[in-house]
This record gives C-alpha cells, sequence and structure tokens, in this order.
C-alpha cells in the first residue's frame, strides 16, 4: 500500500470529525482501548504531558514541546487538526512522521481496522502511540482532540495536565454550560499527578478543584502565580512578555504574535518549573531559545501568522467565540487604513455569536472551505447581513483572498480566518 492509498483509506471509510461533524465523536473509549490492547499498550513505553482546554492548547503544547527539544530532550508532539498535511498531527523533534510509516501501519493493520471501524481520530491516536514507542522518545506532548475525559487520547498517565482554558465550542457534545465544558476537561486529570490550569476562571474554578482533589493531584493556577503585567513586539518581530511571580521579573521573548498568547505562558512557565521538579534539565537558556523559536522548531502554523507584509496579510485559527474575541482584539493594535476580512466558518459552530463580534468598519469577503461541514458561502452572507456585516460572497477561499488582494491599498489589512480549515487553505 502506498502512502497516498493509506491517505485514501484514513478519509474515505474511517469517520472523520472534519467531514461528518459529531457523527464521528464515540462517546466512549471503546475502540480506543481495544487499540490500546492489539498494539500493546505503547503509550506505557514513554512519558507524557497531556494538554486539555478550549483554546490554546496547540500553542500550550508547540511551546512545551519547542522548549523540550531545546533542552536536548527526544520529544513527541501529537495535536489536531492538521492544516496542509495529515502527518503535521505525529512529529518527532518537529519533523512529520514519514510517509512510509503511515503507509505501513495502515497496510500491516488494515483488517483489524475493517473488523472494528475506528474513527478517523481514534486511528490517528494509535497511530501517534504506536510510532513514538518505537522512537525512543524521552517525552511526548500530546494534545487532547475534543473534551478530555472522553478522548482517546485519555488512556494515557501522564507526569503533568495541563488545562488551557474554558470557553464554549463543541456544546452539542460536551454541554451547554462552562462548568459542564470544564468537567469534561477536568477528565484529564490523574490520580496523584499536578494539573496545571493556565488561566483562572471564578466559574470553573471549584470544578477543577474538586476533581483535583478527588484524584489527589496537586493543582496550580498559573496565572494567580506568575502574572503578565506587560506586552509588546519588539524590533526584531518577535512578541516580548513581561511576566512576574513572587520573587522575580520575567522577560520572555516568542516568535507566535498573537495577544492572546499571554493567557497561555504562564501555563508554559509553570508546567517548566514543575518539570524541572520531576528531574528534567531545563535551563534558562533552553527556556528563551525554545518559545524565540516554536514555528521554527515544532512546525507550528496558523496562529496570527503573517501571511504578507505588502499587502498586511495575518490569519488566524480562532474559530469560536473566544477564539474571535482574541482576534477582534488583536486587530484593534494594528494600525491599518481600511479593513479586508476573508471569513468562512463551519456549520455547527455559534455562528450568531461569531458574526456579533465582527468588526462592522470593515469589508467582508465570505468564503467556504473545502469541507462537507463548511457554512454556505451565500448563507454566510445572509447571516452576516444581519449583523450589518457587508461585502460579496465567494465560493472558495482562494477566490475570496484574490478579491480581497485586488481591492485592498497601501496601508490596507487584510484578515483571513473564521475557521481552521480557511486558514488551511493559505498557510
Amino acid at each position: 500500500m502506498t502512502y497516498n492509498e493509506a491517505l485514501d483509506y484514513i478519509y474515505s471509510h474511517l469517520p472523520i470529525f472534519q467531514r461528518v461533524g459529531k457523527a464521528a465523536y464515540k462517546a466512549d473509549l471503546g475502540n480506543t482501548l481495544k487499540l490500546d490492547e492489539y498494539f500493546g499498550h505503547p503509550h506505557r513505553t514513554f512519558k507524557t504531558i497531556h494538554i486539555a482546554g478550549t483554546n490554546g492548547k496547540g500553542s500550550t503544547s508547540h511551546m512545551l514541546a519547542a522548549v523540550l527539544q531545546k533542552a536536548g530532550y527526544r520529544v513527541g508532539l501529537y495535536t489536531s487538526p492538521h492544516l496542509r498535511d495529515f502527518r503535521e498531527r505525529i512529529r518527532v523533534n518537529g519533523e512529520m512522521i514519514p510517509e512510509d510509516e503511515v503507509a505501513k501501519f495502515i497496510s500491516q493493520h488494515k483488517d483489524f481496522f475493517d473488523q472494528i471501524m475506528p474513527s478517523f481520530f481514534e486511528m490517528t491516536v494509535a497511530l501517534a502511540f504506536d510510532y513514538f514507542s518505537r522512537m525512543n522518545l524521552d517525552v511526548a506532548v500530546i494534545e487532547v482532540g475534543l473534551g478530555g475525559r472522553l478522548d482517546s487520547t485519555n488512556i494515557i498517565n501522564p507526569i503533568l495536565s495541563v488545562i488551557t482554558n474554558i470557553g464554549f465550542d463543541h456544546t452539542d457534545l460536551l454541554g451547554d454550560t462552562l462548568p459542564k465544558i470544564a468537567s469534561e476537561k477536568a477528565g484529564i486529570i490523574k490520580p496523584d499527578t499536578p494539573v496545571v490550569v493556565s488561566k483562572y476562571q471564578p466559574e470553573v474554578e471549584n470544578v477543577f478543584i474538586a476533581k483535583a482533589k478527588e484524584m489527589n493531584a496537586p493543582i496550580y493556577f498559573a496565572d494567580q502565580e506568575i502574572q503578565v503585567y506587560e506586552q509588546y513586539i519588539d524590533t526584531t518581530g518577535l512578541q516580548v512578555l513581561k511576566l512576574a511571580d513572587k520573587v522575580r521579573d520575567i522577560k520572555i521573548e516568542i516568535d507566535l504574535l498573537g495577544n492572546y498568547q499571554r493567557y497561555n505562558i504562564s501555563g508554559v512557565l509553570k508546567s517548566i518549573e514543575i518539570l524541572s521538579g520531576k528531574g528534567f534539565l531545563l535551563s534558562n537558556e533552553a527556556l528563551m531559545e525554545g518559545l524565540r523559536n516554536v514555528q521554527t522548531l515544532t512546525g507550528l502554523m496558523g496562529r496570527w501568522q503573517k501571511l504578507s507584509e505588502n499587502p498586511l496579510i495575518y490569519c488566524d485559527t480562532g474559530h469560536n467565540v473566544d477564539g474571535i474575541k482574541y482576534v477582534v482584539e488583536q486587530l484593534r493594535h494594528i494600525p491599518h487604513n481600511n479593513l479586508h476580512m476573508v471569513i468562512g466558518v463551519v456549520a455547527d459552530k455559534n455562528i450568531d455569536g461569531m458574526l456579533a463580534l465582527l468588526p462592522k468598519n470593515a469589508t467582508y469577503y465570505f468564503t467556504q472551505a473545502a469541507i462537507p461541514r463548511a457554512l454556505n458561502h451565500e448563507e454566510l452572507k445572509k447571516r452576516a447581513a444581519e449583523h450589518q456585516l457587508y461585502g460579496h460572497s465567494y465560493s472558495t477561499v482562494a477566490l475570496a483572498l484574490a478579491a480581497a488582494k485586488e481591492a485592498s491599498n497601501p496601508n490596507d489589512l487584510i484578515f483571513v480566518g473564521g475557521s481552521t480549515f480557511v486558514v488551511a487553505e493559505v498557510v
């Protein structure tokens, strides 16, 4: 079986959330446990760090991996979704899993997959854990796919759990209140295992404290201990974050430019502190150099990423109400004359909640990503008009971006986003 044949099998035969939405979500770990048994419990052969949260878990995962790599460790990184290449999901020291590993995995175990019919995500987790078990890792950073308690990654026994923040996303699957969603995320908290909560939120504080107490797990609300008091972009193009804890000031430079990284950095620093206490040799130099080079070291894309200088174009994968709040805040901080917004959304999101936040003093280019779950561009245009957002609609992201470029003048700003899948077509 070739790599392309393996990909065809993965996408055509297995239920994938990207294509069919909630129908691909399994509300139990049955298949995951069968796969784990079949492959001989590969996750038990390497240390893991588990990351959950509504927004920020991808950035946090990549930042931790970058610091660990810079410290000289051999680091696995499992994240989702991918943007351009399926293999982005599974990396060792920033290098994607080789095509022949994917092809071999599918061809050798296809009969078993046909027998139990795992979801796309269940199979991908099994592939990652099997691959990592053979790569002599020092540690793997594992990002939750959806939720936490019933996520396929939640069979691991990590040395550290991290929960970034709680917001409204996938409410049809995880619950329609923040405490309900937090309860699902808190499912990654394991017995006697420290848990870092990056962002203190009073609405869900007690959910995490109760679960940590039940598990006898030390819990740390990172931004209550390490607080950002200043942030700016320096002359080299890096984002500078100044933080303080009880005994020191800390100046961090990161190559991730989103203002919202302020909500992730405290959790990253607290996690590094805990890992250092567990025997990892993480020097200040490794911390600083890792954070300056996250994108280079780990291949992270789509987080407030500059696509072009002239015209000035940014994209971001923010795709829910909280994510759009951060995008709108960031747009206010960038000097520009006219704002052009290339926007597409997925049909099962809180679309009106997102549209209500978008700036009205912009020209819109409504579009749709090339996935079945995308909301039709004409329908999006109609829905947007109800929120006083106006512009034209385009059947593809490429056409919408081309129109925005054509209409823009020097000193204008173009933003591309609304959906991870829209960003995937421009990075």
